[in-house]
């Protein structure tokens, strides 16, 4: 068994939709982002970035003790190797996943966070700082059109978890101010993988975790006011 530490965000959504598609047993621990809940001790002894997702495999390949594990990237790649599924075990196509797998930790999920930020949540709207995340986010999302134009999936012939990577930070494209019909084999792998059952049914566990907007005034403090000495 897997306990997911979890709250309902693109990072989250690519855990859920690796154990959906593996099929692995799993129980999801919400930790509730808006309340703070990602500060508490027991969280912050498995993530001390207090960020999640993270987990904790009760039942790990190697059979012992129970391993935690932090950072969404990182978790990918520890339920792929632990379940020998959607990381190609090939030199080349294993690279290639990689190499997509950390476009999206270093590029896309940053600056599409940072659009999301300055577009929807800072308390000034500075043009400057929109129209920069905005026109990067559209660079991005015009190098995976360009990648989906020659591959069926991110990452080339296979599905792997760079396209679970990946989808989650295109959900949110309108807010990000982007349109796919700019973007027609983004376009085409996105629908793809929104028909995906196990896609289907790991957003479908979202909605009963989280019923409330995870961004209100109030929680802006705890989302967007940290630093080393207050947390």
């Amino acid at each position: 068994m897997i306990d997911l530490h979890y709250w309902t965000t693109p990072n989250g959504h690519k855990v859920t939709i690796f154990l959906e598609e593996a099929q692995l047993p799993y129980r999801i621990v919400p930790v509730n982002i808006s309340k703070g809940a990602q500060f508490a001790p027991e969280f912050l002894a498995i993530s001390p970035n207090n960020r999640i997702p993270a987990i904790v495999d009760h039942a790990p390949k190697d059979g012992g003790a129970p391993i935690s594990v932090f950072e969404s990237g990182a978790i990918l790649v520890y339920l792929a190797e632990k379940t020998g599924t959607y990381l190609p075990t090939g030199f080349r196509d294993r690279s290639r996943v990689m190499e997509w797998l950390f476009w999206q930790m270093a590029g896309l999920g940053p600056m599409a966070g940072q659009n999301h930020h300055f577009s929807q949540y800072a308390p000034e709207k500075i043009p400057y700082a929109i129209e920069r995340y905005v026109k990067e986010t559209n660079r991005l999302y015009g190098m995976l059109d360009r990648q989906l134009a020659e591959n069926e999936f991110v990452a080339g012939r296979l599905y792997s978890i760079a396209d679970m990577a990946a989808y989650p930070w295109i959900v949110p494209y309108e807010r990000q101010g982007q349109k796919l019909e700019d973007f027609p084999s983004l376009k085409r792998w996105f629908e793809a993988m929104r028909a995906r059952p196990a896609v289907v049914r790991a957003y479908a566990r979202a909605k009963d975790i989280n019923t409330e907007p995870t961004v209100s005034e109030a929680s802006k403090k705890i989302l967007f006011g940290q630093t080393a000495a207050a947390r």
